[in-house]
């Protein structure tokens, strides 16, 4: 069995990642910090390196909203439109008409559980079809255009019918600002970044970031990286709270020790108990994650979590309903950024882990190989 550190250089050898930034910690603090390769010209990748952590935001989200829930602000199983009136306009695309989407009233609206459960029937266009084609035949913008006008997508199906990827957490942090009456960045420091100690934590890459932030890499026809060019929207109308945020390992190791901490770190209390334990809990019942068959190869490759391991989704976090043999235990809750920044915590080992880069496509299979390379060797060492 390889140490940490020697899969790290391994995959960065191999060419498996441009870079990599892998840690490990409990409770009490950091317990492993390694990194491998350049993550900019000159700059070796570094646990405080600064990356575009895209969809490692949703759990940054959730945990907002979960804050408001805890509060007695706002209800789990409330529909959307009772905090956000346009939500009533949302319609479920049900085919098209030659170039003109047909569109029919769902049969219920959204719930907040449903919007941070991906269980909404609002679903990226790079995992369905349909929702692709409507954007192309309707002028539409995209949810990564960050305006108002561009979370307005059709539901790709009823609320509570099926799990399927998509822009729910984008929604719940405008929630988040309405309730709150704060702008979403304006919440997250106060409530989360500040009392945590994420200072290299924002919605912009802030002047003492900027000489740490990595490249970012795409994997070309003939297997090489090459330079790329992706950004979350600069000042956007909406901060999507599926995206927006950028960070380092370290600090989202430290958000990520907030919920094996039950809530609390740095003598700050975040969430209660009980919130917490809502917040990990199976909240889609007897749905299941399922694959994610992509539209977009260069972008992402298809995604199947541990094959034949039932993975259902807590209110932040896809959830292991299983061990895994070898690597986490059942309750062990994790996601990623679209650029190939991973993460996972298992409160029944104790553990949280990152393992970090900036490449694309998402889910490449040779950076997969890594990323169980490194969570087996992960408990090997424990």
């Amino acid at each position: 069995m390889s140490t940490k550190q020697e899969v790290l250089d391994r995959a960065v050898a191999n060419g498996d990642a441009p870079f990599l930034v892998g840690m490990t910690a409990n409770a009490e603090g950091v317990t492993w910090q390694g990194g491998a390769g350049d993550a900019a010209p000159g700059r070796a990748a570094a646990p405080d390196t600064v990356h575009r952590i895209f969809s490692m935001t949703k759990a940054v989200g959730s945990t907002a909203a979960m804050i408001l829930v805890d509060r007695g602000e706002i209800g789990m199983d409330d529909p959307i439109d009772r905090y956000l009136p346009e939500a009533g306009e949302l319609q479920v695309l049900a085919g098209f008409d030659g170039d003109q989407p047909v569109l029919r009233t769902p049969a219920s609206l959204p719930t907040v559980r449903q919007l941070a459960t991906h269980t909404s029937g609002l679903v990226y266009e790079i995992w369905c079809p349909e929702i692709g084609e409507w954007l192309a035949k309707s002028g539409a913008p995209s949810v990564l255009t960050g305006t108002k006008q561009g979370l307005m997508y059709p539901l790709a199906f009823d609320p509570g019918a099926r799990w399927d990827y998509g822009i729910g957490i984008d929604w719940l942090g405008r929630i988040v600002e309405e309730v709150s009456g704060q702008r979403i960045d304006a919440f997250l420091k106060a409530e989360l970044f500040e009392p945590l100690g994420m200072k290299d934590t924002s919605i912009a890459v802030e002047a003492h970031m900027a000489d740490r932030l990595s490249g970012v890499k795409a994997r070309g026809e003939d297997g090489a990286f090459v330079d790329f060019d992706l950004e979350p929207p600069p000042d956007p109308e909406v901060y999507g709270m599926g995206h927006a945020l950028y960070s380092t390992p370290s600090d989202y190791l430290t958000f990520l020790r907030l919920f094996l901490n039950r809530g609390s770190a740095g003598g700050h209390r975040v969430l209660s108990e009980d919130a917490v334990d809502r917040m990990l809990a199976n909240s889609i019942g007897d749905l299941r994650v399922g694959k994610m068959t992509t539209t977009a190869p260069p972008l992402s490759a298809d995604v199947e979590l541990f094959p034949g391991t039932p993975l259902t989704h807590s209110f932040g976090f896809v959830r292991v309903e299983e061990d895994v043999p070898g690597m986490r235990h059942a309750g062990s809750q994790g996601w990623a950024g679209v650029l190939n920044s991973h993460y996972w915590f298992d409160p029944a080992a104790g553990v949280a882990a990152v393992i970090m880069t900036q490449a694309l496509p998402f889910a490449d299979p040779r950076f997969m190989g890594a990323y169980a390379a490194f969570e087996q060797a992960v408990y090997a060492e424990m």
